[in-house]
Order: structure tokens, then C-alpha cells, then sequence
């Protein structure tokens, strides 16, 4: 453990600097913050969204994590007070499907406790949440985007493939509303001659429903989904098509490493947001680490391996020795796969989205 820390000094020393808060902010070699990070807290999910557990892949024999090699809800809670301490301000809680974790609201008021976190979301299919925004509510949660790749029953099914009603999700997204999590964001995933004809369909149906819906450019996260490059229904033609039945105005970001570009409605009935990862990277305002269920490390999406936190928390690393380690990986990152993406990198081996939540 000594020798893990003291290697990271040297770049501790040019990496990073005191925030205002008096937490020590890590920068990476592009002068990229640390500043958010998405927990996963299980691999496994009840769909078999076709863009990322596809059923082929993962089938009834496909072996998940057993629940020992899962980090506890005190180990996360513990990374989460050192990756405050170094500059992280948001979580955001995903999977696989963070709601078949029993207890979830739990670990969420474990989290609210963290000084530092300003900001608590979580990523979710939307099946479980009618049952469950309340107590996540009232444990701390304070926002939440559910997945709904569109309104057709038949479509939507075809892209869960499990069969699970569209009406269900609709239910928990309101169910969410209520317990005080509005404004819900909405995320559809847009892939070309699979759902695109959904999307003004799902325009319409939020538009003035005070939730935000983000469309997602279909990317190649992992090796198992078959991405191809000529599915990908690129933004600007997204935002061209729902322009053509309502005007829209480009909002400006709210913040540095704002993933979405948005767009309001001239008539002042909402806004819509575009998430154009392939067409228009935005990996120079990257500032997100990823920690997956077993307690690997990745720094970016697309990354092909990650780095063992769980091994020190187990092995009683303190939380210096943890910190340290956290620095010599982020100092160091250079990732940016999006800008630099060829038909060649596309194709090589990656994590797999349900594995890190997306």
C-alpha cells in the first residue's frame, strides 16, 4: 500500500488544487476536473435492451457477479467520501438496473450524508420505480432519468425484449413526479430503422409535460450490441426533424461537461436535449470517473479495462492509500475515444454499458 501512495505523489504535486471548498480537485492531462461519479451497483438488469444486454449474449446461463465480488453499500459509501474529498461533487446511481439492488434507498441515505455531494441522480429502466420513488425520495435521491426508447408497444418491446408495456414505465416516471423528483429526464436511445419513427411521437408526448426527453445517438459501448456506424441517427438530423413540427431554440449549458446540447421550444412548451457522443464528442469536457459493482475504476465509457479500488478497501487500505491511488489514475488519464474514434478503435474490446451503467 506505501508504495501505491507514494507513487502518486509526484503527480498529486502538478494535478491538482485546493476548490474554494477546501476539497483537492485532481485534474487530468488535459486539465479535465474530477467532478462526477456514476456508481454501479449491480451488472445485472431485468431487460434485454437490443443496444446493451442483448439476449444472445446474455441468456439464462449467463454467469453474473455472485453477490460477495458486489462492493456493500459501506464500501461504496466509504469510496464516495474519498472521491468527494478530491473534487467530485455528483453521484449518480446505475447499472445494470439499479432498482433490483434490494435496498437501494440505503445506500442513497448513506450517500446524502456525504460532505461535499451536492448532487444525488439515478439512471433507471423506469419497471420498478412506481414501487419505489417514494422511499428513494425521502432517503435523498434528487433526480432520476428513465430510460423509454418509445411509446409503440410493439417497438418498445422489440428494443427491451422481455416484453415488458410501455405503460408501466409512463407509471413510474409519474410516480416520480409525485414523490418530487420532477423534472423527470427521459432518455431515448435512437437507432435507424429500429425506432427513429418514434421520435416524434415521444416529442409530442412530452412536450409541455414539464419532463425533459434526451435523445441518444446509439454508440458503441462494449462488443456485444453489433453497433455499425450506418445505425446511427446522427443529432443534427434529430433536431432537424423535431424542428420541422415545432420550432425550436438552442439553450446554452448549465454547467461545464454538460453531455447534452439543448434545445427549447419557441413556444415555450419545454426544452428537448441531444446526446451526439458519435457525431459531436464532447470528450474535451469529459469530467466523469465510472466505479462498476465489483469496485473497478474506469475513466471513460469506452474504456477497455478498469482499475481495482476493491482489493484495497478489502485489504484495509486507508483512506490516504485509496486517495493516492485515485490520483495516480486520474492524473494520468488521456482518454478521449470519441474524438478520436476510427472504424479500427470502434471494433476493439470495451466494457460493456450494462457493466458500468452507461
Amino acid at each position: 500500500m506505501d508504495s501505491v501512495a507514494a507513487s502518486a505523489q509526484g503527480s498529486q504535486s502538478v494535478a491538482h488544487e485546493y476548490a474554494k471548498s477546501g476539497s483537492m480537485t485532481l485534474r487530468d492531462t488535459f486539465a479535465r476536473p474530477l467532478r462526477d461519479l456514476r456508481i454501479s451497483v449491480t451488472d445485472r438488469c431485468n431487460f434485454r435492451c437490443v443496444y446493451c444486454m442483448p439476449k444472445e449474449v446474455f441468456g439464462r446461463d449467463f454467469q453474473f457477479l455472485p453477490r460477495a465480488e458486489l462492493l456493500t453499500f459501506e464500501e461504496i459509501a466509504r469510496l464516495a467520501r474519498v472521491f468527494a474529498a478530491h473534487g467530485v461533487e455528483k453521484l449518480r446511481i446505475t447499472g445494470g438496473e439499479p432498482l433490483v439492488r434490494r435496498n437501494l434507498e440505503r445506500l442513497v441515505a448513506m450517500l446524502a450524508e456525504t460532505e461535499g455531494i451536492r448532487d444525488i441522480a439515478m439512471t433507471t429502466n423506469g419497471s420498478l420505480l412506481a414501487q419505489k420513488a417514494q422511499v428513494l425520495t425521502d432517503a435523498g435521491l434528487q433526480r432520476v432519468t428513465v430510460s423509454l426508447d418509445s411509446l409503440d408497444e410493439a417497438v418498445f418491446q422489440e428494443m427491451n425484449d422481455v416484453g415488458f408495456p410501455v405503460a408501466r414505465v409512463l407509471e413510474g416516471i409519474e410516480a416520480a413526479a409525485a414523490a418530487g423528483l420532477a423534472p423527470v429526464k427521459v432518455n431515448m436511445v435512437v437507432k435507424r430503422s429500429v425506432n427513429e419513427d418514434s421520435i416524434l411521437e415521444m416529442a409530442d408526448y412530452f412536450r409541455g409535460s414539464g419532463h425533459m426527453l434526451r435523445f441518444i445517438e446509439y454508440m458503441d459501448v462494449g462488443t456485444t450490441n453489433g453497433w455499425r456506424l450506418d445505425e446511427v441517427v446522427p443529432a443534427a438530423e434529430i433536431v432537424r426533424l423535431v424542428e420541422s413540427e415545432w420550432p425550436l431554440e438552442p439553450v446554452e449549458a448549465n454547467y461545464r461537461g454538460e453531455v447534452a446540447s439543448r434545445y427549447r421550444y419557441a413556444d415555450g412548451e419545454g426544452e428537448i436535449g441531444v446526446i451526439a457522443s458519435v457525431t459531436q464528442p464532447f470528450c474535451r469536457d469529459c469530467t466523469r470517473a465510472r466505479l462498476s459493482a465489483e469496485g473497478e475504476l474506469y475513466t471513460c465509457l469506452f474504456a477497455s479495462r478498469g482499475h481495482d479500488l476493491r482489493s484495497l478497501l478489502r485489504a484495509g487500505a486507508s483512506d490516504e492509500e485509496i486517495a493516492g491511488r485515485l490520483s495516480a489514475i486520474w492524473t494520468v488519464r488521456g482518454d478521449r475515444y470519441s474524438e478520436v474514434r476510427t472504424a479500427e478503435t470502434a471494433r476493439r474490446p470495451k466494457v460493456e454499458m450494462s457493466h458500468i451503467g452507461g
